[in-house]
């Protein structure tokens, strides 16, 4: 097609949505290795574990079963089963039940229906700047405008309610949340939890609670899921959750949403049909392995992550001009960058420390694709396998020492 006929398509929504950093960063990567070069994946946040052995059981068993044609739009009822009872025990939400439990492809998706079925044009979403890119992005796909909250390394990276109350306006229709927090590892306290809620209920508000990393995290610190200290306002929590880093089903695209408000779940189950009519069905019978089955394997990953996590941040600490924070939870290192490692390394910005680091097959993704209030930032995923973390914390040291190749 021309250039002459495509620029008079007329704008769209879609115009306005980036192609993402991150995915650039890694194709090029992928690119690299597919010709042999070395890479180390410190950008992408894919677990490196395969899945428990008792769930590909469970979806080779469904396969020979022949448990592979069109499902419910909503979820199979075992599923919204065992993951009502998750949520009540786990979680601690109380009165959870199948019926409010709905399966999306994956986290992503559980986001896009979620804010799809919630906000009208020009409705506004508090969330914490940096974010994950893709939370924005969703916010913007349904017609409405995410507004950032700075969090600072010197709060370790705060989700501070008096920032959030600044941040509402009359347009303000919901405050995202997202603990274990991706990309700096923040875990947010009980406290400023209940403070949130607070807030929620004197404004009228909704909450949506993205809990993706609920299982990644590290003592001495808990997750809380934000539903279960609501109170009254637990209707207006809608939380999100994936199988993906919990049980290392990323390529299996697995994800819910829970939601108590009738309207709402009357949205979603419009969007799921129109959008998947029903998550893959090997997967779904996966998932329900994997939350009903033994939960070793989350617990071992646990403790790897927590070696990965160690290794990582000593190889960083040390290094003028950069300041790591060690991740309480999730699989990130998120580290402040100083002008001084710029000039020494002769780069213009994060960004070009980024670019120039994975022409050494080093991955890694700029602060500014977080967010507008961290371009002098970048982080560094430890999702990839052990070995791949200790070779590359020698190698990314060696860099940003400026002891590599240029």
């Amino acid at each position: 097609m021309s250039t002459a006929v495509t620029e008079k398509l007329p704008a769209h929504t879609l115009d306005a949505i980036s192609f993402g950093k991150i995915v650039q960063i890694r194709e090029g990567l992928l690119r690299a290795q597919a010709t042999g070069k070395r890479v180390i994946r410190f950008e992408s946040g894919d677990p490196s574990f395969s899945i428990a052995p008792h769930v590909a059981e469970a979806i080779a068993a469904a396969m020979r079963a022949g448990k592979t044609h069109y499902v419910p739009n909503d979820g199979i009822p075992e599923l919204r089963a065992a993951l009502a009872d998750k949520l009540r025990q786990k979680n601690g939400i109380q009165g959870a039940t199948a019926e409010q439990v709905f399966l999306t492809n994956g986290a992503m998706h559980a986001l896009y229906v979620t804010f799809g079925a919630l906000l009208a044009p020009g409705d506004e979403v508090i969330l914490p700047d940096p974010m994950w890119t893709e939370v924005a992005e969703n916010v913007k796909l349904a017609g409405g405008k995410p507004v950032g909250v700075p969090v600072r390394a010197e709060e370790g990276y705060a989700y501070r309610p008096d920032a959030i109350q600044a941040a509402i306006t009359p347009r303000t229709r919901a405050i995202f949340l997202n603990t274990p927090h991706n990309p700096t590892g923040a875990v947010m306290p009980r406290e400023t939890l209940e403070a949130i809620v607070s807030l929620a209920r004197k404004h009228d508000l909704w909450i949506v609670s993205d809990e993706a990393y609920e299982d990644v995290i590290y003592e001495p610190h808990v997750h809380h899921s934000i539903a279960s200290l609501a109170g009254d306002w637990a209707e207006r929590v809608i939380s999100v959750y994936s199988f993906s880093k919990s049980h290392a089903m990323s390529g299996l695209r697995t994800g819910y949403l829970h939601t108590p408000w009738p309207l709402l779940q009357r949205r979603v189950q419009k969007l799921l049909r129109c959008t998947i009519n029903g998550v893959n069905s090997l997967a779904q019978w996966g998932a329900l392995a994997a939350v009903t089955g033994p939960q070793e394997p989350l617990r071992a990953m646990r403790a790897e992550y927590r070696q990965r996590r160690d290794v990582l941040v000593k190889a960083l600490e040390g290094i003028p001009g950069v300041r790591p924070f060690t991740p309480r939870g999730a699989f990130y290192v998120w580290a402040e960058l100083e002008p001084s490692l710029y000039s020494r390394l002769d780069v213009a910005n994060a960004d070009a420390l980024s670019a120039r680091l994975a022409a050494q097959g080093i991955g890694s993704a700029p602060g500014d694709a977080f967010g507008h209030s961290c371009e002098n930032a970048i982080r560094f995923a430890f999702s990839c396998d052990t070995k791949m973390v200790l070779e590359g914390a020698e190698l990314l040291r060696a860099a940003l020492l400026g002891g590599a190749s240029r």
